[in-house]
């Protein structure tokens, strides 16, 4: 009916109004010369306020900070939204997994959709280890359903002789500019991811391709259960601006 048809589109026009980027936000640092080829998308960078810095001379990696306040309770869920890793960032992304003290990596791509690489795989096969920089990591098991695959991993620390337990979620069906088949199943993983997160103060490291899209709506999902479970009202766009203030054109669609 064009009443529903009204409902449905007053949102959807209130979503393409908002900023994609938040206006005085400077990205400089993604385009500095050596740094544009750690970019796996040239229109997706990091706001400089915001970015994940390493340690070290190479301190860039295409990541941001984003904090989701729940009004009226003490929780602040702690993310960080990334690219998937090309073959030469990947030592950037065990390093920064690392240095930020996170121990669950969430993964909502395959590596290659409709004959595109849309992530290098930055882990080695079950009960296989693989060395990035100093990093050393090893896959003890891998098992799943048709929509996500559990990893646990052991982040190795060679120069600090320390190592740290580590899990990868993987979702897997979810068809790049598509949306799930099944919403039942996105529900149950966000439960999964929240499971897991419970009594870690430390950030999550989430991503996609591009680290905005399906990252997004991870982010949001969470953010939403969080909002109902403390009877808060859900904004949508509310929560759609505050991932924006702090990583660009977060939720493409």
């Amino acid at each position: 009916t064009i009443k529903h048809l009204m409902h449905v589109s007053f949102p959807f026009k209130k979503f393409l109004q908002l900023y994609r980027k938040k206006p005085g936000m400077t990205m400089s640092c993604a385009k500095l010369p050596q740094n544009i080829s750690k970019n796996r998308y040239r229109d997706i960078s990091p706001y400089d306020a915001t970015r994940v810095i390493l340690k070290g001379n190479e301190d860039y990696i295409n990541a941001n900070y984003i904090n989701m306040e729940i009004p009226s309770s003490s929780i602040i869920n702690q993310y960080i939204a990334c690219q998937g890793p090309l073959p030469h960032t990947c030592t950037d992304f065990w390093q920064m997994t690392w240095e930020q003290g996170s121990s669950m990596v969430v993964m909502l791509t395959t590596q290659v959709e409709r004959g595109r690489v849309k992530c290098h795989q930055y882990w080695p096969e079950p009960t296989g280890s693989s060395s990035y920089g100093c990093y050393q990591v090893t896959c003890h098991s891998e098992e799943g359903n048709t929509a996500y695959v559990f990893r646990k991993m052991t982040l190795f620390n060679q120069e600090k002789n320390e190592s740290r337990q580590l899990t990868q979620i993987q979702y897997i069906a979810w068809p790049d500019h598509g949306v799930p088949d099944d919403s039942s199943d996105f529900l149950n993983f966000v439960c999964h991811v929240r499971n897991k997160r419970a009594g870690k103060e430390e950030p999550i490291v989430v991503h996609c391709s591009a680290g905005i899209g399906r990252t997004g709506v991870l982010i949001t999902m969470e953010t939403a259960m969080c909002l109902i479970e403390c009877n808060q009202p859900v904004y949508p766009l509310d929560i759609v601006r505050t991932m924006r203030d702090q990583r660009a054109m977060m939720i493409q669609t």
